[in-house]
């Protein structure tokens, strides 16, 4: 399936009954929760607290991420290692089937993890990684070293860091690109706001999210504030109307991470801006394509994964990939409000993005890879000051959830991607300065609103083996502003003033 839309929208009425509450306690507790199964992976006949344990002991499936692992890819070969990245998205999506699937007979037998899933998982990432190697000695003369190192994969406890049991490698390569979140001054462990939650109440259902993966933004500290611009700055900014989704243009592809391969994504993401994206979208297909921006010359791709309430109702993706095959499920929430803002640099003047260019923020693997390249903040109006990374808001009557993105600032001045869609953009240091052989080009800040339920009802799609973790959040963006505006956005930014 390589393209899903939708047209059903959830009316309020219909969703003021969710099959998700929690009972709030003043210091933010959550005493009670039943949040759905994600792909209805009920366990008719084991006992609640059979199926607890058994899902603290093995939860998901952890495989080192060969992308990050692998930086340097010559151009020649891209092509053939996207293709077998996406491959081996695909086999650990099968994977994480037959683990569900087998989840009690695990449980009993542990043994069976290595001999059912993990062996013949580790067996078809291996001819996945020798394809990468003679790809890349073919382009370039020499074979990449330590892949073998990649294949296996482990078992993973959800309640545990880095816990890991079976058969096969589990370690991540430590070579990942650090990336801070300007915009919000997060601090990196986020623990904030989880006094009085009993981790004991946080049962894995499905394959996520669980109720400790909820916090009351009450009860979480305001951030520190973010860095004073200096003398020279760039104050203004500019802003593009592209919607809200409202025509549901969905699919499950990544035209960027896994161009050519449909259900590139193994979830669903949201699209505004140029309708032609998907897996197979050329660069002259985006500049030709239509556009739900209010500035005809803005036909940039701006894309995140689709916010789902967990309430047992069924999408119209339910069988498709994407959505229910990938154990995605619930109703799909059109935001109530999207802002796309491009804004300058607290220490300089900002240069044009080259069009065409891709940028990834955040990282969708960012449960099991650790979260060095997470850059996802969610919150709630009216308590904005307050960010969370890896936890999902419960916000109060009245108040809507906002997941936000600030998208790197900075571009090495030559390249519109790089082998593992990373090292040709950085984020600004701390001091707000790009690094080395870095130029600050504008930033794209993403504020995405919802309008749904209180309480731990809802969560983002996600890879499966990934749980649907907060942290895992991402947007993607592809910049096809024309010549004349993208000259328009830098001039009204480095002249202090707002424009639309």
């Amino acid at each position: 399936m390589g393209r899903t839309s939708r047209r059903k929208r959830s009316t309020l009425a219909n969703r003021a009954i969710v099959a998700s509450a929690a009972l709030i306690l003043g210091g933010g507790g959550l005493v009670a929760v039943n949040v759905h199964a994600s792909a209805g992976e009920g366990t008719p006949g084991a006992s609640r607290g059979e199926f607890r344990d058994a899902g603290r002991r093995m939860s998901t499936i952890d495989c080192p991420d060969a992308g990050i692992a692998l930086p340097g890819i010559p151009e020649g070969a891209r092509p053939e290692v996207d293709r077998e990245l996406a491959a081996m998205d695909t086999q650990i999506t099968e994977a994480y089937r037959q683990f569900a699937d087998r989840r009690e007979q695990i449980a009993r037998d542990p043994a069976l993890a290595g001999n059912a899933v993990l062996g013949p998982l580790k067996d078809k990432r291996a001819a996945s990684l020798d394809r990468i190697g003679i790809a890349v000695e073919r382009a370039s003369g020499e074979r990449p070293r330590g892949l073998d190192g990649l294949a296996g994969c482990s078992m993973r406890a959800d309640d545990e860091e880095g816990a890991e049991q079976g058969a096969g490698t589990g370690g991540q390569d430590g070579g990942q690109e650090a990336g801070e979140v300007p915009e919000q001054g997060q601090d990196g462990g986020q623990d904030q706001g989880g006094e009085g939650q009993d981790p004991g109440q946080g049962e894995a259902q499905g394959n996520g999210p669980e109720a400790a993966d909820f916090v009351d933004i009450e009860s979480v500290q305001p951030a520190a504030d973010r860095p004073r611009n200096r003398r020279g700055a760039s104050r203004g900014s500019f802003s593009t109307d592209c919607g809200r989704n409202e025509n549901g243009k969905f699919n499950p592809d990544n035209v960027i991470a896994a161009p050519g391969v449909s259900n590139g994504a193994h979830h669903m993401h949201d699209y505004v801006g140029n309708q032609a994206t998907d897996a197979f979208s050329s660069d002259d297909d985006l500049a030709a394509g239509a556009t739900t921006c209010r500035n005809q010359g803005d036909r940039s791709t701006y894309y995140w994964p689709v916010l789902r309430l967990q309430n047992g109702e069924d999408e119209a993706d339910v069988d498709a990939d994407g959505g229910g095959r990938d154990q995605n499920t619930g109703e799909i929430q059109t935001p109530s409000q999207v802002t796309l803002k491009f804004v300058g640099s607290p220490t300089g003047k900002v240069t044009a993005m080259p069009r065409f260019l891709r940028i990834i923020t955040g990282d969708a693997k960012a449960f099991t890879n650790g979260d060095a390249n997470a850059n996802a903040s969610w919150s709630c109006t009216g308590f904005e000051d307050r960010q969370l990374k890896d936890k999902y808001p419960i916000c109060p009557e009245g108040s809507q959830v906002v997941r936000s993105f600030a998208f790197q600032s900075c571009w090495d001045g030559q390249n519109t991607d790089s082998a593992n869609h990373r090292t040709h953009v950085a984020f600004a240091r701390q001091d707000g300065r790009c690094p080395n052989g870095f130029r600050a080009v504008p930033q794209l800040v993403q504020r995405i609103v919802y309008d749904i339920p209180p309480g731990p009802g809802f969560a983002v799609d996600s890879f499966p083996e990934q749980l649907h973790k907060p942290v895992t959040d991402h947007g993607d963006f592809i910049n096809v502003f024309d010549d004349r505006l993208m000259k328009k956005v830098v001039s009204c930014i480095n002249g202090g003033r707002r424009c639309r």
